[in-house]
């Protein structure tokens, strides 16, 4: 599975971005998929998941009613619609695609990373 993440850009504090992440290959809806983000000087952290069909999602305290992960199995798509954006949301954002599911907030489960999109929010 090939990832390549997009939508990446800058914004002033408040504002709203969505990220796509197309998937390559016919098996995208068997992998759960999920977000991550790195900021300069800190260890990459999780933003958000979502299962192979759709139907459950999961996503880290500090994004929780401002970010929307959703999934679109016939376009091989993963997207992350982030509302309401801080400064502090500045980061490299990942896309991921985890075989198992087995434990969606941990980097190290994933098998499949995308190249990155870089979000500026400015205050």
């Amino acid at each position: 599975v090939q990832l390549q993440a997009s939508g990446g850009g800058l914004v002033q504090a408040g504002g709203s971005l969505r990220l796509s992440c197309e998937a390559s290959g016919r098996t995208f809806s068997r992998y759960v998929m999920g977000w991550f983000r790195q900021a300069p000087g800190k260890e990459r952290e999780f933003v958000a998941a979502i299962s192979w069909s759709g139907g459950s999602t999961s996503y880290t305290d500090s994004v929780k009613g401002r970010f929307t992960i959703s999934r679109d199995n016939a376009k091989n798509t993963v997207y992350l619609q982030m509302n309401s954006l801080k400064p502090e949301d500045t980061a490299v954002y990942y896309c991921a695609a985890d075989r198992y599911g087995s434990n969606w907030s941990s980097a190290t489960e994933y098998d499949y990373w995308g190249q990155g999109t870089l979000v500026t929010v400015s205050s």
